[in-house]
């Protein structure tokens, strides 16, 4: 059954899935097509917790963006030395290959982070934190998520970690940010995705990964 095109979700309802070497677990928010495994998605996007040092798992033909949500942050570091960076900041944005061998290593305790992955000739896009309202549904696929403060949309309020995602363009209401008096400044996730130009609708060829981060 082909889901509705624009679903809401909410993080805290989302069960981990634990990563076979016992180093954290991931929750996934999206992946399109529906059900497609780590080998054959065009994109997925999930939020992570990261508890022990450990390598990234390799996924040829995936562009990486990471993003830090919570706790002190991770060390990412390449053994071609493509990559060498502190994600310590919240809310910056990191993008790497996702063939490329990565070690992580822990700055402090557990860090959970925002991840996007885009197959490399099918769609595009990019991690944004922003703080103006925008309209789920306006580009050809996405998803947003509230990472601090309380939005709008029509009369359905969202607080962190909800948010939407949709599998084509549709109509519809902004998500507001609503300011609250002493509060923390609302900032949303976004990501808007487009098709890459040229892409074809048949099946393009998949790696096989060994497992998902």
């Amino acid at each position: 059954m082909t889901p509705e095109p624009l679903q809401r979700f909410d993080l805290a309802a989302v069960p981990p899935t634990p990563w076979k070497n016992g180093g954290g677990h991931t929750r996934e928010l999206a992946c399109w097509p529906p059900g497609a495994g780590m080998d054959g998605f065009e994109w997925r996007v999930s939020v992570a917790t990261i508890a022990a040092p450990g390598p990234f798992s390799a996924f040829a033909g995936v562009q990486r963006q990471i993003m830090l949500l919570g706790g002190n942050g991770v060390h990412l570091r390449a053994k071609d030395g493509s990559l060498d960076y502190a994600l310590d900041q919240r809310w910056q944005p990191l993008a790497f290959p996702g063939d490329v061998a990565v070690d992580c290593t822990l700055l402090g305790g557990a860090s959970t982070d925002f991840n996007l992955m885009l197959r490399r000739g099918r769609w595009q896009g990019a991690v944004q934190p922003v703080r103006e309202a925008r309209t789920p549904g306006s580009t050809p696929a996405g998803l947003c998520m509230v990472l601090a403060g309380r939005w709008r949309r029509g009369g359905d309020t969202l607080t962190a970690g909800q948010g939407f995602w949709w599998s084509a363009a549709v109509a519809g209401p902004a998500l507001v940010p609503q300011a609250a008096p002493g509060g923390e400044a609302p900032v949303l996730a976004w990501v808007g995705l487009t098709p890459e130009i040229g892409m074809k609708t048949a099946d393009c060829p998949h790696q096989a990964v060994v497992e998902c981060y």
